[in-house]
């Protein structure tokens, strides 16, 4: 898949509106109940970024990176500022944070997820160096965290039954949703941006 490792600047994004997308597809019967299914296993983020911009500064920041990443070709990395950690946004990562797996005595490999209730969400892009992991319940320091995939892999492998968990901070993989960016000046040094939208990318 067309992917640049690369993560938005924060500054380009204040201001940014967003939130999950699900796809429920209803059927009302001539009883008047209704079946209910969905195509998606997980949500989707999206997010329009751009318009409380005013620096023409920032304004050709965003073009830039919009151009280097040829419109909606190639997917990036984006920080959401609502859900970005394996814990709530006020609180400090922790290894116990999130259960990733349990061990069986022989894998090593475990990917990164975030449970959100009964659901959980698997997470790719993981921000390099923040990863926490334990076993049993003690933090380790015998793993390594591939930053694109989100895959950890222990030196040595769990003993069977011992809870693997993990703390870390994340990106949320996405690309531009047009085609087009929008740029009105309005003084010397100011202008306006039209909103830019963002929608997440299965990575």
């Amino acid at each position: 898949m067309a992917f640049h490792e690369v993560r938005l600047p924060a500054r380009l994004a204040f201001g940014s509106t967003g939130g999950v997308e699900r796809r429920t597809e209803i059927a009302t019967l001539g009883s008047g109940f209704e079946r209910r299914s969905t195509p998606w296993a997980d949500g989707r983020r999206r997010y329009l970024i751009g318009a409380g911009l005013r620096s023409l500064d920032d304004m050709a920041a965003l073009t830039a990176f919009f151009e280097a990443r040829r419109g909606r070709l190639y997917g990036f990395r984006f920080h959401d500022f609502a859900d970005f950690k394996s814990c709530a946004p006020g609180d400090m990562v922790a290894a116990t944070d999130q259960v990733i797996g349990t061990g069986d005595g022989v894998r090593r490999s475990f990917g990164l997820c975030k449970a959100y209730g009964d659901h959980e969400r698997r997470i790719t892009k993981p921000v390099e160096g923040s990863a926490r992991v334990a076993v049993g319940g003690v933090e380790t320091p015998g793993f390594v965290v591939e930053a694109a995939t989100g895959e950890v892999t222990l030196t040595t492998a769990p003993a069977l039954g011992a809870v693997v968990t993990a703390g870390f901070v994340f990106d949320t993989p996405v690309r531009f949703d047009a085609d087009r960016i929008e740029v009105t000046l309005e003084s010397f040094g100011a202008g306006r941006m039209v909103a830019m939208p963002l929608i997440e990318v299965r990575v």
